[in-house]
């Protein structure tokens, strides 16, 4: 686990025993593009269904705002920021959803999802 990822903190579950739907919007995300060096700006959108820890905002925030100098494409960081939410919190489903601020006439939207398998 990287540095960044054990920086991600959790907490109980208050109500492990129904299902509900968590949302958190960064709406100032920004990484690098790994080709120019320019900064893409971007709302990144984290929706899941806890299963026993839920995400700790504080450590969420600080581990998006990490990304600020990483230079990396649009598909591999919304993949990234999945793959390392569901490793810390182990959730019932999660969905992360990044929508890019326009680059050269384009809008680009990413969105990868997990389900746990029992």
């Amino acid at each position: 686990m990287n540095e960044q990822v054990a920086k991600l903190q959790v907490f109980p579950n208050p109500k492990p025993d129904r299902d509900y739907t968590i949302r958190h919007t960064c709406r100032e995300f920004t990484s690098v593009c790994p080709i120019t060096g320019l900064p893409d700006f971007g709302t990144i959108v984290v929706e899941y269904v806890p299963g026993e820890s839920c995400i700790e905002l504080k450590s969420l925030k600080y581990y998006l705002f990490a990304f600020r100098q990483q230079g990396i494409f649009y598909e591999s960081v919304v993949n990234r920021i999945l793959d390392d939410l569901v490793a810390v919190c182990r959730p019932k489903r999660m969905r992360v959803r990044g929508t890019f601020n326009v680059r050269g006439g384009i809008r680009s939207r990413v969105t990868a999802e997990y389900e746990r398998q029992d």
